[in-house]
Parts: C-alpha cells; sequence; structure tokens
C-alpha cells in the first residue's frame, strides 16, 4: 500500500485520503461546515475531526459548531458523531497513548476528555484551560501536562488535562500567541507571536520566558522536528512572508528560509522519510524534502487543506 495523506480541507468541509505517490484523491468524506483541526488515534485506526462551524476563529455573528466526527481509517468513512454541547468551537485535538481523547473548546475555553471515546458520545470531564480563546493545546508524551495558546488573553497556560483541582499557570510570550511545540525533553515550549513577529522560549518547569528572537512575518504554525545529527529544528509557516523558516532550536537562530509559492496553513512529516507536506491556500499540499530543502512534487486539493497526517504504507 502506498502512503496515504489524511487532509481537513475546511472549505471543501471534508476530510480526505490522498495517495502520495499517484497523487490522487482515493476518498472524500463530506462533514458538517467547516472541520478543522484533527487527531489520530494512537491504535492508528480512528481519527477525530473537530468541527469548528465557523471559517476562522475570527468570524462574527455565529457560534460554531459542537460536534467531533469519528473517522474510521481503515474503512475509510465517517462512523458516528461525538458531542460537546454546550461547549462550542472544537479546535485544539490530541490524543494519548492510553486512548484518551482530548478537545479544546475554543469558545468556551474548556478542554473536554473522553477517556474511552470509542464507547462514549459525549465527554467524562472537562477542565479548564485557564486562558481566553484557547486556540491550541498541546500535551505531553505522558499526558500530564497540557498547554493552552490563547489568543485574547495573549497567555499561554500549563494545566493538568485531567483534574481541575490544579491551578492553570500562566506567562504572556507576547501579542497574538499561536503557534507552539514542545522540545524533545520536553523542558522548552517553543511559541510564535504572531502580533509581534517573535519566537519565545519557555521554561516549562517554571513558566517563564527565555530567548526571544525575531521571525519572519506573520508565523502562525510551529512544528519541530529532528535533523540527522539529532538537533532539535523548528519548521516555523511564515504567512506574512509566503515562506517557511528552519530553526535550529538550541540556538533559536534561522538556518533556512524556503520561499513558497502560496500561503501556508499547516504542514506535517512523513513517519519515516525526511519529507514535510505543506498545505496551501492556493489548493495544493507540496512536498519539501528536509535534505535539499527543495520542493519535489505537488498534489492539487480541495478548497483550503489544512491539517494533515500521513499513513505510512506498509500499514
Amino acid at each position: 500500500m502506498n502512503d496515504i495523506l489524511l487532509l481537513v480541507q475546511k472549505c471543501a468541509h471534508t476530510f480526505s485520503f490522498y495517495d502520495l505517490e499517484t497523487k490522487t484523491a482515493l476518498k472524500h468524506i463530506v462533514l458538517p461546515a467547516f472541520p478543522h483541526e484533527f487527531a489520530v488515534a494512537a491504535s492508528g485506526l480512528h481519527a477525530y475531526v473537530g468541527i469548528f462551524g465557523i471559517e476562522t476563529a475570527w468570524t462574527r455573528g455565529e457560534q460554531g459548531d459542537h460536534r467531533i466526527a469519528e473517522i474510521d481509517l481503515q474503512g475509510r468513512r465517517l462512523t458516528r458523531m461525538l458531542d460537546l454541547w454546550p461547549y462550542f468551537r472544537p479546535h485544539g485535538m490530541a490524543s494519548d497513548s492510553e486512548g484518551r481523547l482530548y478537545a479544546m473548546s475554543e469558545a468556551n475555553d474548556m478542554l473536554l476528555i473522553f477517556d474511552r471515546p470509542g464507547d462514549q458520545d459525549v465527554p467524562n470531564m472537562a477542565v479548564p484551560s485557564g486562558g481566553v480563546k484557547t486556540h491550541l493545546v498541546t500535551l505531553t508524551r505522558e499526558a500530564n501536562s497540557a498547554y493552552g495558546v490563547h489568543l485574547l488573553s495573549n497567555t499561554v497556560t500549563r494545566f493538568h488535562p485531567r483534574d481541575a483541582t490544579v491551578t492553570p499557570r500562566s506567562v504572556m510570550p507576547g501579542p497574538r500567541p499561536e503557534g507552539n511545540a514542545l522540545s524533545s525533553d520536553e523542558r522548552t515550549l517553543y511559541v510564535a507571536n504572531r502580533g509581534d513577529d517573535t519566537l519565545v522560549a519557555i521554561d516549562t518547569e517554571t513558566m517563564t520566558c527565555g530567548r526571544r528572537v525575531k521571525t519572519r512575518s506573520d508565523p502562525n504554525r510551529i512544528y519541530r522536528t529532528t535533523a540527522q545529527d539529532g538537533r532539535d529544528l523548528l519548521l516555523l509557516t511564515n504567512s506574512g512572508d509566503r515562506s517557511v523558516s528552519v530553526f535550529d532550536a538550541t540556538q533559536l537562530e534561522e538556518i533556512e528560509r524556503i520561499a513558497l509559492p502560496a500561503n501556508p496553513t499547516a504542514l506535517s512529516f512523513h513517519p519515516s522519510r525526511r519529507a514535510a507536506y505543506i498545505s496551501f491556500q492556493d489548493d495544493h499540499v507540496r512536498e519539501l524534502d528536509m535534505t535539499s530543502w527543495r520542493f519535489v512534487g505537488e498534489m492539487p486539493t480541495l478548497r483550503e487543506p489544512d491539517a494533515s497526517y500521513v499513513l505510512a504504507g506498509n500499514r
């Protein structure tokens, strides 16, 4: 079996399967309006797609949706809907090694937890994020800490994803923090501030800001990968600059800049090859060779490709 790219297409309202060798669509699953982020279960059997219900985080006048779509990845079909009501606009999504599912309600700043998502239609727990307009959430490997990134309070919080008695700890890294990624040792959270084009290293133990450097214009996402020599690398997608910046995470210095043909929205890494798949607003996904830092292929998509995930072909 060839490698398969799982892809949310926000404005086509679909969750899709693309063959990365033939660059063709295998299946489009139509979903309710404006799916955004998704998480793949540790078992690899299901994906859970947040139905945001409005086009962007700044769309006014609409409440959004309160559902999560469960996708059978082997059968390539929508199996059912999970319900978060009365919490709306699920955006940040995560799944842990125990099979638990986490969905962040951006409208209500609440993390909703499904201990057994395959058996539950509604969450069994809700934990406040400690911020305002919580867009994204990142879990540690053991899922004993969560980091919420808040677009309106301009804060990042550390909180316990299953214990609401633990008081969130906050830090203000800069205006409009959004992109974020944990270092490989989880001692540092890297955060990109869209409001002043900066990249900040946050000490996760003390929740204090360390080094701060300037980035290209409007960095919207951060993705961590490992260089061939074992260093942590950070890839920043820069919407204003239409570029991808590659930073050495230890030195916090830009070591590569890749010019892009259109505005980037998201990317994912191949699990075994040095390749990244970048979604673009010109309705394409392009493959970036991370050895030469050159594009080696492209694939047309439906409207507004966004979050993606590569299923390796030996599955």
